[in-house]
């Protein structure tokens, strides 16, 4: 486990006997108001392009006016706020070299040869299945999603809309490959932090979890069979024409995927994703001299200024081929600030409420409304659902139901492994479908697709918390505390 996860293991749960749960709720409510009204009624643009992350500072300043109200100081409030955003500036590193990598890429061809191959390989009658089988090896192998995302998914979301898939479909597909690869490797964080939570041991809790975890993304699996057997893949037709238009623009060789190939194999060796990517962004350039000069030349005077522009701003690269010209562009550094923005303003609205001790308050009173086995996973789930939308951050949705829950568990003679599952199952997996947590945010941007498009379609992150309540509900491989402590033994 990295010392940033050690340090959200080690993390503080403010509590405020002050506080009722109506109170606590007050800035939750408005939040979801607010958001619903900018996103049904003013189409996302109510207060301008930064409507949600006025938005959740709104929020933010309703928390704390509670927390005044009930005795919390200032300094409390501030100090939950640098704990959040401190928590976060790995993440934001990551994004800001996503945005330079995806643009590298493209100038140095990598990403126009990935497409250029994968046409070649991947049918549009297996490529959603297919996704969801190379998202889960990669993220297995590395450890994570957002890994994924960046590399092979940013790959297969060009190869697929160049067979006329719709986006929202292929990043479902990655973001469910993803995701199953990042909750069964050992070498996740959140697969180290959820037994580190409840009370177990890592290899238990990833056998455990298979139980509710393998028949969930097989019938992802089904689902995105039937679909790619029935879409109307109308660019499967102009392949040819594709290759040809590729071919023309870029100077395409193998040699170019040495560049992914190096940063999976840096990912494989534990280092640090930071180091990873930067490797990735500087090989991409130094590639982009050797491969790609005319197109350098033809995007500034000077090849060196061509290899800046596409690693900070907007990057288009024009081709006789509409469908290509929207595909080759990128955003660079700058086309993550929005993001970056949302992410820090979902932190500093979480990091009041946590200061004010209205997440504590929230939880402990979803514990207190169940008396039964199946209650207590339900609570689990919908605390855990909750937190991912309040707090914002996969983390802290891990880390609040886990310190709260694990006696009741205990009590119930549940063995721990019960509840590392369940905060996994709802926890971590459900983070990317809300657009201002951490996780919905970066998906959405770095694959290019709202999160709104891709919802529905992200069918093993939804379908995960009925899984494991369906389990609960008919008492399925539900382990009991003497079991669990009898196999040990």
């Amino acid at each position: 486990m990295d010392s940033q996860t050690e340090d959200i293991k080690n993390q503080n749960i403010v509590e405020n006997k002050e506080l009722n749960i109506w109170e606590a709720l007050i800035p939750v409510l408005i939040l979801m108001g607010l958001l619903a009204y900018n996103i049904f009624l003013k189409e996302g643009a109510w207060l301008g392009d930064y409507s949600n992350q006025y938005i959740l500072l709104m929020g933010g300043g309703v928390a704390a006016i509670v927390g005044f109200y009930n005795k919390t100081s200032i300094n409390t409030m501030i100090a939950e706020i640098w704990e959040n955003l401190k928590s976060v500036f790995v993440p934001i590193m990551i994004l800001f070299l996503v945005g330079a990598l995806a643009g590298t890429w493209l100038v140095s061809g990598i990403i126009p040869a990935m497409v250029y191959y994968g046409l070649q390989v991947l049918n549009p009658t297996i490529f959603l299945p297919a996704s969801v089988i190379i998202a889960a090896i990669i993220s297995i192998a590395t450890g994570s999603s957002w890994t994924t995302s960046a590399t092979v998914g940013i790959a297969l979301i060009g190869i697929g809309s160049a067979l006329g898939i719709p986006t929202g479909m292929i990043a479902g597909a990655v973001i469910s490959g993803a995701y199953f690869g990042d909750k069964m490797s050992p070498l996740s964080d959140t697969t180290n932090l959820a037994p580190a939570m409840a009370g177990t041991d890592l290899f238990t809790h990833i056998k455990y979890m298979t139980i509710t975890t393998v028949p969930t993304i097989l019938i992802a699996l089904v689902v995105f069979s039937i679909l790619s057997f029935t879409i109307d893949t109308s660019g499967n037709a102009d392949v040819s024409g594709l290759l040809t238009t590729i071919d023309a623009t870029f100077n395409i060789t193998p040699y170019l995927f040495i560049v992914p190939l190096v940063v999976i194999a840096l990912i494989l060796t534990k280092t640090k994703p930071l180091i990873a990517l930067l490797t990735g962004v500087v090989l991409a350039a130094i590639f982009a001299f050797i491969f790609q000069p005319d197109i350098l030349t033809s995007l500034a005077d000077s090849k060196m200024n061509a290899i800046t522009t596409a690693m900070l701003t907007d990057t288009s690269i024009t081709t006789t081929n509409e469908t290509l010209n929207e595909l080759f562009s990128s955003g660079g550094m700058s086309g993550m600030i929005w993001t970056i923005l949302l992410i820090a303003c979902a932190m500093v609205f979480g990091g009041i409420m946590d200061g004010i001790g209205a997440l504590a308050r929230i939880t402990k009173s979803l514990l207190k409304m169940t008396d039964s086995v199946f209650g207590l996973f339900a609570s689990t789930v919908i605390s855990c659902l909750g937190l991912n939308a309040i707090a914002s951050d996969q983390y802290l949705a891990l880390v609040i139901p886990g310190k709260m829950f694990k006696k009741a568990y205990e009590d119930k003679d549940l063995a721990p492994e019960n509840l590392s599952r369940t905060l996994e199952d709802s926890g971590t997996v459900t983070s990317v479908l809300i657009p201002w947590n951490t996780c919905g945010a970066y998906q959405s941007t770095v694959l290019g697709v709202s999160v709104a498009d891709y919802f529905i379609y992200a069918i093993f992150n939804w379908l995960s918390p009925f899984t494991t309540l369906l389990f609960a509900a008919f008492n399925i491989k539900i382990r009991q505390l003497k079991d669990a402590r009898k196999a040990a033994k």
